[in-house]
This record gives C-alpha cells, sequence and structure tokens, in this order.
C-alpha cells in the first residue's frame, strides 16, 4: 500500500479537485483505491455522496490520529489519497506521518508560494526522520495557460529545495462543472486536455514510487 498525501494549508489551493482525480485516474489504471478526506468541512465526501454509485470509496478522517487509522481501513488496497485539511496543523503532521509521497499543490501567485513555507518546514522534518524515505513535490495547480506568472512558478519555488512535477493542472472550466455532478474529467471527458493533465500527473507520481 502506498499513500499520497495532497497538502497544503492554504485554502483554495485544488486540493480536493487533485486528490479526487488523482485517486480516480490510479483506479482506472487498475487499482484498488481509497479516498481519505481529512478536511472537517467535507469537501471529498459531499463529492463522493453526490453519486449514489460512485466508483470511489471515500472514508472521512478528519482527526489527528490519520498515520494509524489508515493503517486500519486501508490494508488491502493500492493506493491510499489523502485530501488533506487546510490550516489544521495537528491533521497535517498526521498526515505527513501517513504518507509516502506528499503533492503540494500550489497556484502559480507569490501569496500562495509565501504560504507554503510552514508546510515545507514540517515535511522537511519529516524528511529527516525518515532518512529521506518520504517523496514530496509540488505540483502549480490551477494555472492559467499562457499567462507570464504561471511560466515563472517554478524559479520561485525553487527556493524551498524541492521537486515540482513536470505535470500541471490548468484552471478549466470542467473541473467544478465534473465536481458538482460527482464525477471526474476522466468520466465525463476521457479524452479531453483536462483527463490528459491527470493522467500526466498520475504517471510521474507512479515513476516516483515504483
Amino acid at each position: 500500500m502506498k499513500v499520497i498525501a495532497v497538502l497544503n494549508q492554504k485554502g483554495g489551493s485544488g486540493k480536493t479537485t487533485i486528490a479526487t482525480h488523482l485517486a480516480r485516474a490510479l483506479q482506472l489504471d487498475g487499482s484498488d483505491v481509497l479516498l481519505v478526506d481529512s478536511d472537517p468541512q467535507g469537501s471529498a465526501r459531499d463529492w463522493g455522496a453526490v453519486q449514489e454509485d460512485n466508483p470511489l470509496t471515500v472514508v472521512g478522517i478528519d482527526r489527528p490520529t490519520i498515520d494509524r487509522d489508515v493503517k486500519n481501513v486501508a490494508r488491502k488496497v493500492d493506493f491510499v489519497v489523502i485530501d488533506g485539511a487546510p490550516q489544521a496543523a495537528d491533521l497535517a503532521v498526521s498526515a505527513i506521518k501517513a504518507a509516502d509521497f506528499i503533492l503540494i499543490p500550489v497556484q502559480p501567485s507569490p501569496y500562495d508560494i509565501w504560504a507554503a513555507s510552514d508546510l515545507v518546514d514540517l515535511v522537511k522534518q519529516r524528511i529527516e526522520v525518515t532518512d529521506g524515505q518520504l517523496q514530496v513535490a509540488f505540483v502549480v495547480s490551477r494555472a492559467i495557460k499562457g499567462t507570464r506568472i504561471g511560466a515563472e512558478v517554478n524559479e520561485a519555488l525553487a527556493g524551498y529545495e524541492l521537486p515540482v512535477l513536470d505535470a500541471r493542472v490548468t484552471q478549466r472550466v470542467i473541473y467544478p462543472g465534473s465536481a458538482a455532478t460527482g464525477t471526474t474529467v476522466l468520466d465525463s471527458e476521457p479524452d479531453g486536455e483536462a483527463a490528459k493533465e491527470i493522467r500526466a500527473l498520475m504517471s510521474e507520481i507512479k515513476e516516483k514510487l515504483i
């Protein structure tokens, strides 16, 4: 079992969109997947409840025992994807302890890049404790194609000395549209550009985990 935690303590970074889509992409790729909603607001659980026959299993663990609880509820799955909670440091620490891979979505905005500082400090502490076994990467989220700041975000993130994935998730109307119906872009437009970028994200993460 591999645990991927999608974390950013700043709201609006696209965590739930990425977590739900990444979980569904892994499932469509042939893996058994559990999506864990660690946000007390329950956005991923709300998404999962829209469709009675949602193919993804979504469970809520919004207490600072995620690292222990995940082991109990997800023994037989291939991947656990954790949708992280904003602002709650104790929940972030617990999710970090549970994770094999931490994905940090960040919007291409100076404010969002600066706001990642506290989370990066927590992650680097965990990397030291695990002797470098924990893997971490940024993913640029809600990028607007053709904008100058989107092209410069890698340089801005370089100061954190953590990898930035090549895959990006761009700002597209189809993402909130699919969320409203409890699906993903992989289901509504499997051959579309949004689905391609989600599959690219999944593939890049799997390459790092295998």
